[in-house]
Order: structure tokens, then sequence, then C-alpha cells
């Protein structure tokens, strides 16, 4: 997937049709180019499947995840500002909770635990089925973080949510990482190696 920002798209809140058992409200928030918003996709994916429908009500969120991009400083000012408006929010709601996700998680890594003082759980690119556990380590008070890189993990068998389309088309990435270490890029370190989506993933009926 190309690393194209968009920047009428920078920002948006990620929406998903809710179930009707689910009891807890998710709201996310994507920047950088089109593989980030997929990763969003795969986020909301895995915790709908642990009790969250979205929300665009930043004030009722439980849970309040910022999908973020490392590869200009604008970007990253851009997502400090936000934490300074969980911050205020978290003040009034302070049962919310606060986590950063992709590639600044990936960069930043334990320094967002201990400068932005808003945040309860760092998780990078490679770890957002880890996500159940490490809602539950904040739950019970303690600060959570997974930026392990693996050579492996492609989400394969995540099924994306299908995100105000037709309803049949969704992102699916075939590949993740990159082994060209270009001296301006910062997606082999926050992406980690290669590696290819099994092709039985790319082509299957729901």
């Amino acid at each position: 997937m190309e690393k194209i920002i968009d920047e009428k798209k920078q920002g948006n809140t990620l929406v998903m049709e809710p179930k009707a058992k689910n009891n807890r409200k998710l709201f996310i928030e994507s920047y950088g180019c089109a593989m980030n918003f997929s990763d969003s996709e795969i986020v909301a994916s895995i915790l709908s499947k642990e009790g969250f429908n979205t929300t665009q009500n930043l004030e009722e969120a439980d849970l309040v995840l910022v999908n973020t991009c490392s590869i200009r400083e604008k970007a990253e000012q851009t997502v400090r500002k936000r934490l300074e408006k969980y911050n205020a929010v978290k003040r009034i709601n302070p049962g919310m909770k606060v986590g950063v996700l992709g590639c600044m998680a990936e960069r930043l890594k334990n320094k967002f635990l201990e400068e932005e003082k808003i945040v309860d759980l760092v998780v990078g690119p490679d770890a957002y089925k880890d996500l159940p556990n490490l809602i539950n380590e904040v739950e019970e008070g303690r600060d959570a973080i997974n930026v392990i890189l693996s050579k492996e993990e492609t989400y394969g068998d995540i099924s994306p949510v299908r995100l105000q389309t037709n309803g049949v088309s969704a992102f699916v990435s075939i590949t993740r990482g990159c082994d060209n270490m270009c001296t301006f890029c910062v997606v082999p370190f926050t992406r980690g190696r290669e590696r290819s989506r099994d092709a039985k993933y790319c082509r299957r009926s729901e």
C-alpha cells in the first residue's frame, strides 16, 4: 500500500456498524497514510470482539485511540495537540483510557508514558492483537506498552471492518514493512521488515 498522505482524511474518526451486545465505546482517530487507516479497521475489528462499538463523540468514549504517523514533524505535532485535547476531556471523564497506536508509538515507545501523562497505553503496528491484554492491564491500574516488531505478522486472519463504503469493499494490505533502508524514511524502523500476506487471505468469501 503506497505511502500517500491524504490531507483531507487526516484526523478522521473511524465509524463502524454497532453491535447490540457491545456496551463499551471506542473513539479512534487516524493520521498518516492509507496503511494507518487500514490498521484502524483492523483495530476496530479486534476490539469489536471485546465489546466495543465506535463513537464519534469523544466525551462519551471509554477508550480513545489515536493512530499516528512519524513521516513528518507536523504529523507528530498534530498528535501532541490532540493528546492535550484528550487530557482536557479526561479531567471530566477520569474513567476514559487513552492509547497511542502506530508509527509514532513505535518510534517514541515508553517516552509517551513518561512525557505524556495522559497516555495509558502505547501499541506499535505489529502488536494490535495484544490490545485486549493491554487494555486489561490498564484497567488494573498499570501503564501498558507493546512495541515489539514482528517478522511474520500481517493480520491476514483479521477481517477488516467496512467503513463508510458500499458494504462490499475494504482495505486489504498485501504487504507490511519495508526492507529498503532509505536515509529519509522511518518505515523500516517503525513497521519492521517487509513481509507479504498469505495469498489465501487475499481472496476469500465472507
